[in-house]
């Protein structure tokens, strides 16, 4: 397949050259060829968005849906089970109009930024508690296996109220539901069937002897007309949280400290003045170039967008990180600016579908680089930066581990 221009479709995701930098075809994409034809791992194409303008606008419009399931709509991963994009969590909530907005704000209300900076104390106490057994056990550590996998699962295991000791069980399940590449069908179907299962016999635990969790609270909350969130819905709810509230931001930990410590002028910058921390967080997040496969979007009419016409029945891949440097909407968009401000990066995406975790996850970021600056100035990659290694195949951008010594 070739673009209108005559270059050749790019595999999608694109490979970088090392775990922390973009791929060199980023910024001659939004030069020269903003709507680009990729081919997803599935082999079947897409359109891939890059400008910063053109991601933020497709998040925004609600024209381009999340409707990954239509007949003509290209498929993310080879697998029927359909995964992270158009498996049976996403077919079960709502994805659309009102009853997504009924259902996000039904959820919302636990996350807000209020209610995430009095949790603060609390996600800082256990971090703390993380370290103490890293710097116990001695250097060299794996900084994500003991900090930034076990922060955000005890987190999330503690505002769904389940238990944090299931969390290898959480772990696998939710790499069977993200992972493009990695398992077959079979795999896939029985994971996600024992995800059902367990998280079913919570929501009727919860039901039966409701706690403080917000499970519990939306097993006898209503929606503005009166409606209860019904079993299937509240299981898939709990199944969604659990997966992205702690991927994500256990990735995020791991890629964040990765970024700030390869080039330790950084780190030290931010060791002298800790008034930095909130910034820093959100350039990380900005400057993130392994930020995973980004985010598709359906689109049945047709539209004309970066100066190409897209026929009805395109889907669209938005790249966030690919957007998130774009010199026309940053400047030095390739320099890591640690005091950048503003910084409208859309690594939480835009529009009705952003990222409703976003406050949890900022204030667990923040949280984790107060403590491991307080308690750890010394901190540094046990390796070069260059041999930190990506997890492939992943919906959302890792690295395998994070060596560090102190």
């Amino acid at each position: 397949m070739e673009h209108g221009d005559g270059r050749q479709a790019l595999s999608y995701p694109i490979p970088s050259p090392a775990a922390l930098e973009p791929p060199v075809e980023w910024a001659d994409l939004r030069r020269e060829c903003p709507a680009a034809r990729v081919t997803l791992p599935s082999g079947d194409e897409a359109t891939l968005l890059t400008r910063y303008a053109d991601v933020r606008k497709v998040l925004s419009d609600p024209r381009f849906s999340r409707q990954l399931n239509a007949k003509d709509a290209a498929r993310i991963a080879d697998s029927e089970s359909g995964g992270v994009f158009n498996g049976e969590i996403s077919k079960t909530l709502p994805q659309t109009g009102e009853e997504h907005q009924r259902w996000r704000r039904m959820i919302t209300k636990w996350f807000t930024a209020r209610r995430m900076a009095a949790l603060r104390p609390a996600i800082e106490a256990m971090a703390e508690r993380l370290v103490d057994e890293m710097v116990e056990h001695g250097p060299p550590a794996d900084l994500k296996a003991s900090l930034g996998f076990p922060l955000p699962v005890w987190v999330i295991c503690d505002l769904l109220g389940v238990d944090d000791a299931d969390r290898d069980r959480f772990a696998y399940w939710s790499d069977t539901f993200l992972n493009l590449t990695r398992y077959t069908d079979g795999q896939v179907a029985a994971a996600q069937a024992e995800f059902v299962e367990y998280m079913t016999a919570h929501v009727t635990a919860k039901r039966a002897d409701p706690g403080e969790d917000l499970l519990s609270e939306l097993t006898t909350a209503t929606g503005a007309r009166g409606g209860r969130m019904p079993d299937a819905v509240l299981v898939a709810t709990g199944q969604a949280l659990l997966v992205a509230g702690h991927e994500t931001t256990a990735n995020m930990i791991a890629k964040m400290a990765g970024l700030l410590l390869a080039d330790r002028r950084r780190w030290e910058r931010l060791v002298a003045d800790r008034s930095l921390v909130r910034s820093a967080v959100e350039e990380v997040l900005r400057f993130d170039a392994n930020a995973g496969i980004g985010m598709p979007r359906y689109i049945g009419e047709e539209v004309e967008l970066a100066g190409t016409v897209l026929p009805g029945g395109t889907t669209v891949m938005c790249g966030m990180a690919a957007a998130n440097r774009d010199e026309s909407a940053f400047d030095d968009a390739d320099r890591m600016d640690l005091a950048r401000s503003p910084n409208p990066h859309l690594a939480f995406g835009s529009g009705a579908h952003s990222c409703l975790g976003q406050a949890l996850a900022r204030t667990e970021l923040q949280a984790v680089l107060d403590v491991l600056l307080r308690r750890l100035p010394s901190l540094r990659l046990a390796v070069p930066p260059a041999e930190l290694r990506r997890i492939e195949g992943l919906a959302v951008g890792g690295l395998r581990e994070v060596p560090v010594r102190w």
